[in-house]
C-alpha cells in the first residue's frame, strides 16, 4: 500500500524566522505544496494565485509605513484595470527610499501618502479610492484609466471630487493624463473593455456616443439596449465580451440585432481582438457608418 503524501506544515504566509519558531524546518519549507515568493517568504501554492495570499506574504517583511497602492489597491477596491496584465506582484508605497526594494513579488513606489489618503480595508492599510486613481494615472494607459474612472462614477464616487484631487496634486506625475481622461468619463459604461472601445473612438475624432441607449420602434416597443449609440444617425456599436460566447446570449444577440436592423439601425459589433488588434479598422468602420459615402 503506497505511503500517503506528507501534508505541508505551512498553512499561512511565513518567513524562515517565523517558520523555525513554529518548528517548521528548511526541509519542510521546500514541500511541493509550498512556494517561495521572494528571498525569505513562503506560502501555500494554492494561495499564491490569490491577491490576499500574496499580499499577506509581502507585508510580513514590509515596514509598518508601507501602504498597499496602485494596481493592488485597485484590485482590493474591486476596480478592474484593463490592458494591464497581472504579473502577480504586490504594489506598495513607502515614504522614503531605504532598504525597501522591489523584488520578484513586489513593486515598491516611493511617495508620501498623507493620512487622509489612507484607508483600512479588510485589515490592510490601502490607499483611498481617489489616491489609487491618481496613482494609476501615472502607470496605466489613458483608456485603462478611463475604465477605472467610469467604475468609480458608477459606484457613486462624487464627480466633483475629481477636480479637487487634481488640484491637490499639481505637478505630480499622472495629473496630465488624469485631466485628459476625466471629461470623457461616464458611469453608464457597461464594462472596462467597453470603456477602452469608447476611448478608441473618441481619440479617432468621432462624436461622443450615448451609452446604454434604449432603442424602440415607432410604436414604442422595446427593441434593445446598445452599448454605444448615435441616435440621430441610427448607428449602434456593441462590445462583445466573453459572455457573448454563451449560446443563449449569442441567440438573444442575433434576435436583437435583427430587430434593430429592420428598424433602420446600423449595428456594429466588436470584440477584444478588434479593439486591441485592429483599432484603426474599428475607427474606420465606425466612421464609415456615421458618415456614409
Amino acid at each position: 500500500m503506497p505511503t500517503p503524501p506528507v501534508p505541508p506544515r505551512v498553512h499561512r504566509p511565513t518567513d524562515r524566522t517565523r517558520a523555525h519558531a513554529e518548528g517548521i524546518s528548511d526541509w519542510q519549507l521546500r514541500h511541493r505544496e509550498v512556494v517561495r515568493t521572494s528571498r525569505d517568504t513562503y506560502l501555500l501554492r494554492a494561495h499564491a494565485g490569490e491577491l490576499r495570499g500574496r499580499l499577506d506574504a509581502v507585508l510580513l517583511g514590509a515596514p509598518s509605513s508601507a501602504v498597499v497602492s496602485h494596481l493592488s489597491a485597485a484590485a482590493l477596491w474591486g476596480f478592474e484595470v484593463p490592458l494591464v496584465p497581472d504579473d502577480g506582484r504586490v504594489h506598495l508605497t513607502v515614504p522614503r527610499r531605504g532598504r525597501v526594494r522591489s523584488r520578484a513579488d513586489r513593486v515598491v513606489h516611493c511617495s508620501r501618502v498623507p493620512t487622509p489618503e489612507v484607508r483600512q480595508l479588510g485589515g490592510v492599510t490601502v490607499t483611498s479610492p481617489s489616491r489609487t486613481w491618481l496613482d494609476l494615472a501615472a502607470v496605466v494607459p489613458p483608456p485603462a484609466l478611463l475604465a477605472v474612472t467610469d467604475q468609480m462614477l458608477a459606484r457613486r464616487f462624487p464627480e466633483d471630487e475629481f477636480p479637487v484631487v487634481l488640484g491637490r496634486a499639481v505637478g505630480r506625475r499622472g495629473v496630465v493624463t488624469a485631466r485628459r481622461v476625466l471629461p470623457w468619463a461616464d458611469p453608464l459604461a457597461g464594462s472596462p473593455m467597453e470603456s477602452v472601445l469608447r476611448w478608441l473612438l473618441l481619440q479617432a475624432g468621432l462624436p461622443r456616443p450615448v451609452l446604454q441607449h434604449v432603442v424602440r420602434d415607432a410604436g414604442g416597443r422595446f427593441l434593445g439596449r446598445v452599448d454605444l449609440a448615435w441616435p440621430e444617425q441610427r448607428v449602434a456599436v456593441d462590445f462583445d465580451g466573453e459572455v457573448h460566447r454563451d449560446r443563449r446570449v449569442f441567440v438573444d444577440d442575433l434576435r436583437r440585432q435583427n430587430g434593430l436592423v429592420l428598424a433602420g439601425w446600423t449595428v456594429l459589433r466588436f470584440t477584444s481582438a478588434d479593439v486591441l488588434g485592429r483599432p484603426e479598422a474599428v475607427a474606420r468602420v465606425t466612421r464609415g457608418a456615421l458618415v456614409p459615402t
